[in-house]
């Protein structure tokens, strides 16, 4: 009975770090053009993103560039997505970070709660915005966050043996 309580413990840990990031704010990359940022910040926006402190008049309008509205509206579709790392991927042109991006007196939301997580949200989309028809070189899916749950789910799977055993 404890070799069980030991797995499913385990199992439950897993997939909890599975779906998570241990980051608190995904941003959209400094090192991308204006083209593919604005792809990123209208798919983000029409996906369920909060984008009205975005829009002109609200908290988070100044500065009014490309950059930092896409960087807030990936943000608030990440946190509204319960900080799942797949709702941070936007074909490549958004990273999580740890470290608070806020300021201008825009308060970027560190938290789904803060954010008014969205319900009934199955599962946020992979790749963000399309890409069929971008050369900017945006359009690479990430396997980051494929290959830490393939490394999680082999560590289980090593650990539920050794516990069998």
């Amino acid at each position: 009975m404890e070799v069980a309580a030991r797995l499913f413990l385990l199992v439950a840990v897993a997939a909890a770090l599975a779906g998570r990031s241990d980051a608190g704010w995904c941003v959209c990359r400094t090192d991308m053009g204006d083209v593919a940022l604005q792809k990123t910040l209208d798919y983000a926006c029409g996906a369920g993103a909060d984008c009205k402190p975005i829009l002109q008049n609200g908290a988070c309008y100044n500065p009014d560039n490309v950059k930092a509205h896409c960087s807030y509206a990936v943000n608030s579709f990440y946190q509204r997505n319960n900080q799942n790392a797949q709702a941070c991927i936007f074909s490549g042109t958004s990273v999580v970070v740890s470290s608070d991006p806020s300021g201008n007196g825009c308060t970027y939301p560190a938290t789904p709660s803060a954010a008014a997580t969205r319900t009934g949200v199955d599962s946020p989309p992979a790749t963000g915005p399309s890409s069929a028809n971008d050369s900017s070189g945006t359009g690479a899916l990430p396997v980051a966050g494929v290959a830490a749950r393939l490394v999680i789910l082999a560590s289980c799977s090593l650990m539920a043996l050794y516990l069998s055993a």
